[in-house]
């Protein structure tokens, strides 16, 4: 069926859904590499299938067709955090101070203009000045698992691409991977404190996102394995005879790709191997971690600043922080240790406020886009429950890569009696040819492209099944666009 969200009018946006309709069956169930399966390939327990060098062919492949734009082209890397199971809006973002409901403890402040719990996120308080928050954003769907999927391969999971759609950071690395030079030896898309999600789509496994840890977290011991308990004279002497064995079938492979690729992944994990860059990025200090507030989230916050640091080839960083799901006991009146927001609130406050003012200090923030955001928002009203439940409207915050900081784009209000939260105003002018409307999952994809330098109106002729594959849907035909409101 095709959710018909709240709007202020029936604009060419919603009568475009309703041509198109966004179904909200979840078929997307992406296959993905994991750190310990494509390391051991190299013989040295370190996955590394995504850190191959660059496959031109891949890119001389697509025939590509684009429509002429001007891209922001301010941003040399992406942060993107998803904020997985749903974040409160009302209570954190588009904070909305409901009598007899919002504790009283959360603060409530109006600072620069902007309503701000200040007891609940006191640090992130202090990094209002570099944030944007778009507050009229609409989800396309409300389950949880296609509402994600979603959010990170910008299209609809169960539309006739949506089985073979890429995420957005493999879209960054294959747009980027010529940019590559040959000393640089990490992924160009890393998920931390991810150990799931799209990967690749149909794009080869060098443009899949390099998981670390087992389960996608980070150690202060950094990536493992990097060494060989034989030492590094006879692992090279074994690397070596490997080739002189395999070389026949690795290279112009009779067998084809698949071979080939392995290859490329033994090359790129052999250059993780031994290499004091590596380490320098993926481990950390107890005191470093305690800045970031000591916990997996703030940890993979630490790693992807020191990451972008290091200036090894890495442009998109993904991080999910999670659970927000709080149907129940969202305050955690019945159990203050369960999952609240007064636990949760504490990770994220820690994290992205370090994160923020690091990438400022060093300047890095100048040219990384920082974006978060939820798969959708909550409800105005406390259930029996005394949660929130699923509801379309959320906010989306942005930061860096020239974003005006201290700004809010879009309005609304909470109606707590009919669970209601309305956008009173967009704040944005659609994609440049829709006029005012709802901020789309689509539209925040292309708002990453257009600050990369990336054309979203891309359309690749290389997809499987011959349609033609398209960065952003329908954007070639000015459905959607990025947010260029940020930066005026």
């Amino acid at each position: 069926m095709l959710y018909k969200p709240e709007k202020l009018r029936i604009d060419q946006s919603e009568k475009f859904a309703r041509k198109h309709p966004h179904h909200h069956e979840s078929m997307f169930r992406r296959r993905d590499f994991t750190r310990r399966s494509l390391f051991q390939m190299a013989g040295a327990g370190l996955a590394g299938s995504f850190l191959a060098g660059s496959l031109a062919k891949d890119a001389k492949a697509a025939e590509i067709a684009r429509v002429g734009v001007t891209t922001q082209n301010t941003a040399k890397n992406v942060i993107f955090i998803l904020l997985q199971g749903a974040i409160s809006g009302v209570d954190t973002f588009d904070f909305k101070n409901i009598p007899g409901v919002t504790p009283s403890n959360f603060n409530a402040s109006t600072i620069n203009g902007t309503a701000w719990p200040a007891g609940l996120l006191p640090k992130l308080a202090t990094q209002l000045p570099n944030m944007a928050l778009v507050r009229s954003m609409s989800a396309w769907a409300l389950v949880h698992s296609l509402a994600q999927t979603w959010q990170q391969i910008g299209r609809n999971p169960a539309a006739a691409l949506g089985n073979i759609a890429p995420n957005i950071g493999s879209v960054v690395a294959i747009e980027k991977d010529p940019e590559r030079t040959p000393s640089q030896v990490f992924p160009t898309f890393v998920a931390l404190n991810t150990p799931s999600g799209p990967g690749p789509g149909y794009f080869a496994a060098t443009y899949a996102p390099f998981r670390v840890g087992e389960s996608a977290g980070t150690t202060s011991a950094g990536v493992p394995n990097v060494t060989n308990t034989a030492g590094q004279a006879n692992f090279n002497t074994m690397f070596s005879r490997l080739h002189q064995l395999d070389d026949p079938l690795r290279l112009n492979s009779p067998y084809g790709t698949p071979l080939q690729d392995y290859d490329a992944f033994y090359k790129a994990a052999q250059g993780m191997m031994y290499n004091p860059t590596v380490q320098n990025a993926f481990a950390f200090t107890a005191a470093d971690s305690q800045r970031y507030g000591s916990t997996s989230f703030g940890n993979a916050c630490l790693v992807a600043k020191q990451i972008l640091a290091a200036n090894q080839g890495t442009r998109y960083i993904e991080i999910t922080v999670g659970s927000w799901d709080m149907h129940v006991d969202i305050y955690g009146l019945a159990n203050p240790r369960g999952n609240n927001l007064y636990t949760m609130a504490p990770s994220l406050d820690n994290g992205v406020s370090a994160l923020l003012a690091d990438l400022e200090a060093s300047g890095a923030l100048d040219e990384t886009l920082v974006v978060m955001n939820g798969e959708f928002g909550r409800t105005a009203a406390i259930s029996a429950a005394g949660g929130r439940d699923h509801y379309l409207n959320q906010t989306v915050v942005f930061a860096g890569a020239g974003v005006k900081g201290g700004k809010v784009i879009g309005a609304t209000t909470a109606d707590p009696s009919t669970n209601n939260i309305t956008t009173t105003d967009y704040g944005w002018n659609g994609s440049g040819t829709t006029g005012p409307r709802f901020v789309r999952p689509e539209d925040i994809e292309a708002t990453i492209y257009s600050a990369m330098g990336i054309n979203w109106t891309t359309i690749r002729q290389d997809d499987p099944f011959h349609r033609g594959f398209e960065y952003v849907p329908f954007a070639s035909e000015g459905q959607y666009g990025p947010i260029n409101e940020l930066w005026t």
